[in-house]
C-alpha cells in the first residue's frame, strides 16, 4: 500500500506547473489547450482555448481572444473564471479557479501582438463578429489570405478585435488517476495544500 505526503504532493504540483510551461510551445502538447468556463446570464458555457503563456510565480495563465466573440463579452462583466486541463495518457487532471485580467489596445497587448505570428493575425481580421449567424458558410478571414499569411501592416487591423487575458490562479484542484489509489489535493495562491477525497 503506498503513502502520500505533502512533499509528494508538491513534487507533482511542482511537475505540473513545468508541463504547463512547457506546453506553451509545443502545440502537440494536451496541455496546449484547455477548456475555459464561464457564465452566459444563467447558464455555464465552455470552449477551448489556447494557452500562450505561463507565469510561475505568480501562477497565471494567458490566452488570446476576439473582443467580438460571446466569451470576451462573458469575461468582460465577470471577475472569475474556470481552466481545465486534461493529459490523458498521463491521466491527470487540472482545474484551476482564477481571477480574470483583460489586456485591451495597451501596452501589455500590444507586446503580445508584436509576437503574434501573421499566421495567426488573420484570424482577427474577419468582418462577423464570431458565433454570428451566416446564410452561407464563410470561412471568417480575409479572402485574399484564405491560402497565405497576411502582409504586416494589413494584418494590423486584426489588433483593433484582438484581446490578451490574463487568469490568475487562486486555487489549483489536482487529480492524478491511478489504479492503486487516485491522489487528489488543492493549493492555493497562499501556497496551502490540502489533500482532498478523489
Amino acid at each position: 500500500m503506498k503513502f502520500i505526503n505533502k512533499q509528494d504532493i508538491i513534487k507533482i504540483y511542482n511537475r505540473e506547473q513545468k508541463y504547463l510551461y512547457e506546453a506553451v510551445k509545443n502545440g502537440s502538447d494536451p496541455y496546449h489547450f484547455f477548456s475555459l468556463s464561464t457564465i452566459n446570464q444563467n447558464n455555464a458555457d465552455s470552449r477551448i482555448v489556447v494557452l500562450r503563456n505561463v507565469s510561475l510565480s505568480p501562477f497565471k495563465i494567458f490566452f488570446n481572444c476576439d473582443i467580438r466573440s460571446p466569451k470576451a463579452k462573458q469575461i468582460k462583466n465577470q471577475k472569475y473564471c474556470k481552466a481545465l486541463f486534461y493529459n490523458q495518457k498521463r491521466r491527470i487532471q487540472i482545474r484551476l479557479d482564477c481571477i480574470i485580467h483583460l489586456y485591451f489596445q495597451d501596452t501589455i497587448s500590444q507586446k503580445v501582438w508584436e509576437s503574434t505570428p501573421l499566421q495567426s493575425r488573420k484570424c482577427y481580421m474577419g468582418d462577423f463578429e464570431p458565433s454570428s449567424k451566416l446564410k452561407k458558410w464563410n470561412p471568417n478571414v480575409p479572402i485574399q489570405y484564405i491560402d497565405k499569411d497576411p502582409e504586416q501592416i494589413d494584418s494590423n487591423r486584426g489588433y483593433n478585435n484582438f484581446m490578451h487575458i490574463g487568469l490568475e490562479v487562486i486555487k489549483s484542484d489536482i487529480l492524478e488517476l491511478h489504479y492503486d489509489g487516485h491522489i487528489r489535493f488543492s493549493v492555493n495562491n497562499s501556497n496551502t495544500y490540502t489533500i482532498l477525497a478523489p
